[in-house]
Order: C-alpha cells, then sequence, then structure tokens
C-alpha cells in the first residue's frame, strides 16, 4: 500500500470469526505434539498441507524441514511472513486439557502459536488475493532454538536456487507474557547477538593424593569463570551492554582423581558487533592466559556451538506497519519495549535478501492476571517467561490479534489491488 493508503480492506479480515474454531484446534494438536529443531516433520506436513489447500506453490524439506508457500498474485512487493516451528526439551507444568503428549518436551516458547497465526494469516490472505497486488511468502523456518534453522534454509538454497522469490520485506512476530491484545515493539537493534561457547581446558590427570604431579584443570577452568566475570564489567563501557553467562562445567567422575580435561560451556549476548568482537577476544585471552599460569603444555580449545546475530528493526518499515496496527487495534494497544537480551535468527532471512525486518512481540498472557501482577510488582513471580515449563498463553485472543497482525503487516508492503 502507499504511504498515504493506511486502510485495511474489511473483507479481507472477516472471515477470520468463521475460521477461528478450525484455528484453535490446529493450536491445540500442535502444542499435543511438539517437535524439537530439525524433526518437525509432523508440523511441516501440516504446514505444507493446509497452504497447498489455499493455493500456493509448496516447497517441503529446505534446510530438513522448513517449508515455503509462495502465492503470486500480480506485480507488487515480494513480503515474506516467518514463523518457526521448533519445541523445546523441556517437561510440561501448565495443567492446561491440550498439554505436551511427549515426555519432557512442549511448547514452552510459543512456536506453535507462530504456526497457526500465519496458518491462519496465509488463509485469510489468499482468499482475499482479489484485494491486494504482489506475491506472498508464507515461510515455516526449523530450528529457531538453537539458532541454525535460518542457516540452514539459506544454505538449502532458499534464495539462491530461488525456491521462493528473494523478498523485499519481511515481517515476523513472537508471543510474550504480556497481555493479550497487546502489540509491542522496539526501534533498531531490539534483540542481542547470541554467541554459545565451548572451553575445554587440558591439564595432566593424576591421583589426588599427588597434586604436585599433575596440572589441574579444575582449578584452571575454575580461575577462568572467575575471572570472566571481570570482562563486561571493566572491558564494556557503561553506554554499551553484553551478558556473560557461564552455564556449565563439567570435569572428573572421581573424588580422588584429579581429570586430565575440564569444559566449561559460557554465552555471550551483545547488541554491537565491535562490543561482541572484544568480549569474545577476551574470553579466549583469559582462556589462554590461565591455561598458561597453570602450566598447561596444552592450549584451551574453544568452539563456538551456536551463533545469533543482533536482530535488527527497520525503522521506515516498522512506522508504516504500526500505522497500519492502529488503525485496526487503536493505539492504546501498541507500546513501545526495550531492547531484549533474548535472542533471534529471523534477522538472517531478512539480511541474506538485503531487505528491512520488522519483528514484533505479540501479547499472550491472560490480561487481567497480567494487570494483577504488574500492579503487585510480581511479574516475575507470577507470569511465567517464554522457556518456561508453566509458559501457556491463553487461547483468546492472542491467535485472533496474531491472524489479524501478520494479515494487517503484510497488506500494509502489497499493493492495493489495481482495477
Amino acid at each position: 500500500m502507499s504511504d498515504s493508503d493506511h486502510s485495511l480492506p474489511a473483507s479481507v479480515l472477516a472471515p477470520l470469526d468463521a475460521r477461528l474454531a478450525d484455528l484453535v484446534a490446529l493450536y491445540e494438536d500442535l502444542h499435543r505434539h511438539p517437535e524439537l529443531g530439525f524433526q518437525e516433520t509432523r508440523t511441516a506436513a501440516e504446514a505444507a498441507r493446509r497452504l497447498t489447500a489455499c493455493g500456493y506453490e509448496v516447497t517441503t524439506g529446505i534446510g530438513g524441514t522448513g517449508v515455503t508457500g509462495v502465492l503470486r498474485n500480480g506485480p507488487g512487493p515480494v513480503v515474506l511472513l516467518r514463523a518457526d516451528m521448533d519445541a523445546l526439551p523441556v517437561g510440561e507444568q501448565t495443567g492446561v486439557p491440550y498439554a505436551s503428549t511427549v515426555e519432557g518436551r512442549m511448547h514452552a516458547c510459543g512456536h506453535d502459536v507462530h504456526v497457526t497465526c500465519l496458518l491462519g494469516a496465509a488463509d485469510l490472505l489468499a482468499a482475499g488475493r482479489e484485494q491486494w497486488s504482489g506475491t506472498l511468502i508464507a515461510l515455516f523456518q526449523p530450528a529457531e532454538e538453537v539458532g541454525n534453522g535460518a542457516r540452514a534454509m539459506l544454505d538449502d538454497g532458499l534464495y539462491s536456487k530461488e525456491l521462493v522469490p528473494v523478498p523485499d520485506v519481511v515481517l515476523a512476530q513472537h508471543v510474550a507474557p504480556f497481555g493479550a491484545g497487546l502489540i509491542a515493539y522496539c526501534p533498531g537493534a531490539c534483540m542481542a547477538a547470541a554467541d554459545s561457547l565451548e572451553i575445554t581446558f587440558h591439564g595432566s590427570g593424576g591421583h589426588g593424593s599427588r597434586p604436585e604431579t599433575t596440572v589441574d584443570p579444575i582449578v584452571m577452568a575454575a580461575s577462568f569463570v572467575q575471572r570472566v566475570q571481570s570482562v563486561v564489567a571493566r572491558e564494556v563501557a557503561p553506554k554499551d551492554q553484553a551478558v556473560v553467562t557461564v552455564g556449565s562445567f563439567h570435569a572428573g567422575d572421581s573424588a580422588n582423581v584429579i581429570p586430565d580435561r575440564a569444559v566449561v560451556r559460557l554465552s555471550v549476548r551483545s547488541f554491537d558487533e565491535t562490543v561482541r568482537a572484544g568480549v569474545l577476544a577476551a574470553i579466549d585471552r583469559i582462556a589462554r592466559a590461565e591455561a598458561a599460569a597453570s602450566g598447561a603444555e596444552r592450549a584451551p580449545e574453544t568452539e563456538l556451538l551456536d551463533s545469533f546475530p543482533v536482530t535488527v528493526n527497520d525503522s521506515v518499515t516498522l512506522r508504516k506497519v504500526n500505522e497500519t496496527f492502529t488503525g485496526l487495534f487503536g493505539e492504546q494497544r501498541l507500546f513501545a519495549y526495550d531492547p531484549a537480551s533474548g535472542s533471534e535468527d529471523a534477522g538472517l532471512l531478512a539480511t541474506a535478501a538485503e531487505a528491512p525486518l520488522y519483528y514484533w512481540w505479540l501479547g499472550g498472557w491472560d490480561p487481567e492476571e497480567f494487570r494483577t501482577a504488574l500492579a503487585a510488582g510480581r511479574l516475575a513471580q507470577d507470569i511465567p517467561s517464554n522457556h518456561s515449563p508453566r509458559f501457556a498463553p491463553v487461547v483468546r485472543p492472542t491467535l485472533t490479534m496474531g491472524v489479524q497482525a501478520l494479515t494487517a503487516a503484510a497488506l500494509s508492503r502489497l499493493d492495493p489491488a489495481r482495477d
């Protein structure tokens, strides 16, 4: 649509009420059957089936289990809507009647909401194609939680092999633990870059009664863990942001045996590439220095386990889509938020296409429960966050607004139909 035309054809959104019962059933089915990253075969098959029924050109198996649907509807912009599909290795404790049937796995991050909303929007946009012109891509991505899904789809030729047209804009949303019926947005860098590292410290093992004959990797790694906490405090400027977290430490199996190695896993989060590079370099420097200080004959080895880039919202796209959101939902339903330290890989789909990105947050919690917790200052205690075993978005109005938001965002970037 042009900058001056932010109205939405009511006929595109009108069928949603009649389709909502089917979408609720779909959501509950997806929630009952969570699938981990690169294992989303059941979810992908359902997405492909529904896209085909709506008239999309469907391609499956991209990057393992990724699915795309392309709807070519005359000249105009190419708009990509993205949803992630994978669940988490978390045991469910929500108590909902449609709880996960797979032990130790659940949709603890709301990707079942994302899939359902995108399929609902894809259906509405296909049914209302006489109201717009351009090309729509519905993309269902695997393995967001491990940071490899978008990259896998790109490496498998998503754009280079022309599996889909190169988009002019990429749009995505994520359900969050604030009141359903609200949308949150953040201009610019909205989510952090994240790097997960595994560092192996090599020592020389031996009997616990003769430590003088060993080079103890536990002491070496423990010193590293202590020292690495100073990186943010002493090497990152106060105006910048970074987080270094050591989440795993493994060494040895016996109380009286000094092992020959210790393995530490840690994560780094940042919002600026220069800061990111500096923190990673400092971690490597400290690891090597602690090994040298302990007299280790072998330098530590560092493996990058996964990596997410900074997620950056395009200010122009954000403004134009938000104007449409305001017209549809009302200004009181939108609010700005500070950059989040969580991470996402949706931005890769945009940067690989040299296209702008807009990624917003969709409220998913019971509004009254959220207001009560907010008033009492107990949000952290009473409202489970994403990845919690108690994370359970309220079905309505979350699904309704999620479908409307994706549909409206797409229409705001597509051209109006030409007579």
